[in-house]
């Protein structure tokens, strides 16, 4: 006898195979793990798969719509989602919030199965005008207070969820053993003329990652540091540039999107800098934890969650001065805190780990 598998709509990625982000990558391989005992389809943004559709991925259906998955467009991409969703889905997985408004019109009007992801405190983030951080936040208030489940990804979101709306949430974070030690190209080194010994950060050149405080401090230390990130998409990274480009042991390189390229620097950086601000567990640090790289993380609490408060935290210029000049005299900390960087990510922070989860959750009596 045929077993029945849930109809799985997951919606508000960019798509699959995942090429963008942290819910593209998640969403790729929930299918990957899972697929074998559900149905899942994926909704992807048509002008970023131009050249490359697929009907199928990995066994899941592929649904392309003519809009971007991001910014102001990302609303009626989730809408047109949910509503052609409606349609066939047992279940739907909403990856953010841009559409929540939905949920309580999909809820009314059937017994469909909700859970949201609701991200990382969306509204929060520096480059939101005004009106955005209010609809951003009101759409979150819609979706914990709607969704059958609210996932979220760090215990601090959870805890904001509790006390913001007196709901329960689920943490569910990232897996991670996707990425694996690249072996530097001596041309690939010198065609970027960067040196053997550096440490590392790659992230969107904003405010909240307190790229202005990393540099100031690495401006007053010997300690190499390679930056990589999008530096003349803003006025802030402009600055930033001009500013710091002539430091001889600072080298801000240009977005990379060749992923191997990336993944050699960051898996050959003797030190990673993790300065992200904003709420929630960062992919990123994520993946430099399971790559088993010592970190200096920016001191919030979502960060020393996510590296169970084993990594090294800076919170101003000063105390990372201080801690810069102390690691590179002690090579055995460094070490140290590798591995325990490594114990974590191996405990917390694999596929299979995350997608059981989800799983547990497309199986569970709504609430």
């Amino acid at each position: 006898m045929k077993t029945y598998k849930l109809k799985i709509a997951i919606i508000g990625t960019v798509g699959i195979p995942a090429k963008y982000g942290g819910f593209e990558t998640l969403a790729e391989y929930l299918v990957k793990e899972l697929n074998e005992n559900h149905d899942f389809t994926v909704y992807c943004s048509a002008s970023q798969y131009a050249n490359e559709k697929k009907n199928t991925y990995l066994g899941a259906k592929l649904k392309y719509l003519p809009l971007s998955a991001n910014g102001s467009s990302s609303i009626l991409y989730d809408v047109w989602s949910i509503i052609h969703s409606f349609f066939y889905a047992d279940i739907l997985l909403i990856l953010g919030v841009s559409g929540a408004f939905m949920i309580p019109f999909v809820r009314f009007f059937s017994k469909k199965k909700i859970i949201t992801n609701i991200d990382g405190l969306e509204w929060k983030r520096d480059k939101w005008n005004g009106f955005a951080k209010k609809y951003l936040k009101y759409q979150e208030k819609i979706a914990v207070r709607s969704s059958h489940f609210t996932v979220v990804d760090n215990q601090g979101i959870a805890d904001h969820v509790k006390n913001a709306y007196g709901k329960d949430s689920v943490l569910i974070a990232y897996g991670a053993d996707h990425v694996f030690h690249e072996q530097v190209n001596e041309a690939s080194r010198e065609a970027l003329k960067i040196p053997r010994k550096y440490a590392f950060k790659v992230c969107r050149i904003e405010p909240e990652n307190n790229i202005h405080i990393i540099l100031e401090a690495f401006s007053k230390s010997d300690v190499n540091i390679v930056i990589v990130g999008n530096w003349g998409n803003s006025d802030y990274g402009k600055k930033l540039k001009n500013e710091y480009k002539s430091f001889q042991n600072i080298f801000l390189l240009d977005p990379i999107y060749d992923q191997q390229k990336l993944n050699e620097l960051r898996s050959n950086c003797h030190l990673y800098i993790h300065g992200h601000s904003a709420g929630g567990t960062n992919p990123s640090l994520v993946e430099a934890m399971f790559l088993g790289l010592p970190i200096i993380a920016f001191d919030v609490n979502y960060n020393r969650f996510t590296t169970d408060n084993r990594a090294l935290y800076f919170k101003d210029v000063e105390e990372m001065i201080v801690m810069l000049r102390n690691v590179e005299k002690n090579e055995t900390q460094l070490l140290e805190i590798a591995k325990e960087m490594k114990s974590v990510a191996s405990e917390r922070y694999t596929w299979k780990i995350i997608s059981q989860k989800y799983s547990a959750l497309f199986s569970a009596k709504p609430v």
